[in-house]
């Protein structure tokens, strides 16, 4: 059964980011998705998501460079980091960035759930 959640998913691959709304959506939750993180940025205002799920490749600014941002600028919002690379070290990174979880694509939606519900009950 979903929390009351309100999820953004961060998507350059436009396909991918609307399968994932959708697919959160189907499940309860509320999610909305952005096309970059410059997108994010400018189209949110002062809304407060439960969790922010992005991308970690991006043109523009990186999903790293994202979260680095909100949490520079006060934000305890939970970040999911997603990547269909499989560079080295990349857990490491998102690790000592903070990010909650990093999901390598293709992953199942019972993972990116469990990263997601797991963040917002501590």
């Amino acid at each position: 059964m979903p929390m009351d959640l309100e999820i953004a998913v961060i998507d350059d691959d436009d396909s991918f980011r609307v399968a994932l709304v959708e697919s959160l959506s189907s499940l309860g939750y509320q999610a909305d998705g952005y096309s970059s993180a410059e997108d994010y940025i400018g189209r949110v205002g002062g809304k407060l998501f439960s969790c922010v799920v992005t991308d970690i490749h991006m043109p523009g600014m990186s999903g790293l460079d994202l979260m680095q941002r909100l949490f520079a600028e006060g934000s305890t919002t939970p970040v999911v980091l997603i990547t269909a690379r499989s560079d080295t070290n990349l857990e490491a990174k998102a690790a000592a960035a903070g990010a909650v979880c990093l999901l390598r694509k293709p992953f199942e939606i019972n993972d990116l759930i469990g990263c997601i519900e797991g963040a917002v009950s501590d």
